[in-house]
């Protein structure tokens, strides 16, 4: 169990499974970023990736996600590990 204010990444699996757009709080976590620092950067204009704004709603497509984090299907097959931002594969 993660202690209280950090952030868990995801698995590949978990990145792979994800919808083709997600919400601000999930690619949050799949970036390893935290809550407020997520939202602080998506309106600052500084979010790692393209940021959608959809009337007060934020949203990523999660294509994105794959290839800054380097996942692709073929990936998928390996060991089930977690993906954290800035680890070399």
């Amino acid at each position: 169990m993660a202690a209280q204010g950090t952030v868990r990444g995801m698995t590949r699996e978990e990145l792979l499974a994800l919808p083709v757009a997600v919400d601000l709080d999930t690619a949050n976590k799949a970036l390893t970023i935290g809550r407020s620092t997520g939202y602080a950067l998506a309106k600052q204009g500084d979010y790692p990736v393209t940021v959608l704004r959809l009337g007060n709603a934020y949203r990523v497509v999660t294509a994105d996600l794959h290839r800054l984090l380097g996942v692709t299907p073929e990936l998928a097959a390996g060991p089930a590990e977690w993906c954290v931002q800035g680890a070399s594969s």
